[in-house]
């Protein structure tokens, strides 16, 4: 695990973990509120099996990391990001995000950083759509959660129970901390309207199956940006990363292709 200094508009220096795999076409990817493990494998096969980079930072207050105070919406980590690619210096980046990691992408879209290219919203949250609700994650159990992220809840669905201590300590603290960045209902009722102005290009990937937020939020997200396209994954959840991986590849390398 490496990491990157980044000042934030506080005046603050934030530290941010990341991991850096890879070499050839670069790609950032942005997590989940499940924390970084739900897309290191995925970060990992993608630079494996393609000539990619992918870097996978931590956000703050996440997997155990410190997070500051100042630090404490999407926004502020959407600009946390744009920073820290100046930083790294590289450019062409294709953002990938899913869930709040798809509200942050769809935050940086509309910063329009000048190293990154294109976007890729996987099952992201963020916009209000009347009469499609994201799914009340908070008052969840850890079951509930687990069938209404994927289409196969009994094979990858997570049993605290069965967690060491160290690990149910960072799931609930990633919890707290998702509950900081999001709120409690996961969206910002000015995101869709605002999203009108996006220029650079956007693919929205959604699950079929994902009842955290389902097909017509995300095709009601994809509408809402200019150009954006919308391709749906079948036999697929909120967590295309880890239930199908393969063609989450596919689609992903192909946009940034032809971005």
């Amino acid at each position: 695990m490496n990491g990157v200094e980044v000042l934030i508009d506080s005046g603050e220096t934030v530290h941010v973990s990341l991991s850096d795999r890879g070499a050839g076409r670069t790609f950032l990817l942005l997590h989940g509120g499940g924390g970084p493990q739900t897309v290191e494998p995925f970060a990992d096969r993608l630079a494996a099996e393609r000539r990619a980079r992918v870097i996978t930072p931590t956000h703050p207050g996440f997997a155990g990391t410190p997070r500051p105070g100042s630090l404490a919406t999407v926004r502020g980590l959407a600009l946390l990001y744009t920073r820290m690619l100046e930083e790294l210096g590289t450019d062409g980046v294709t953002v990938v995000g899913n869930s709040i990691g798809g509200w942050i992408a769809a935050e940086m879209a509309l910063i329009s950083p000048s190293r990154a290219t294109a976007f890729v919203i996987v099952d992201g949250v963020g916009i209000d759509v009347p009469g499609h609700p994201i799914a009340d994650f908070f008052s969840l159990t850890p079951r509930q959660v687990a069938e209404r992220s994927y289409h196969d809840p009994d094979r990858y669905g997570i049993d605290p129970s069965k967690l060491p201590p160290a690990a149910l300590q960072v799931m609930l603290g990633n919890r707290a901390t998702l509950g900081v960045y999001a709120g409690q209902s996961m969206n910002d009722p000015t995101l869709a309207s605002r999203l009108a102005v996006v220029t650079r290009p956007v693919l929205v990937l959604w699950g079929d199956a994902d009842r955290i937020a389902d097909v017509e939020y995300g095709r009601a997200l994809a509408a809402a940006i200019p150009g954006a396209r919308f391709e749906l994954m079948a036999e697929t959840g909120h967590l295309p990363q880890i239930e199908s991986p393969d063609r989450l590849i596919e689609s992903i390398w192909s946009f940034a292709e032809t971005a």
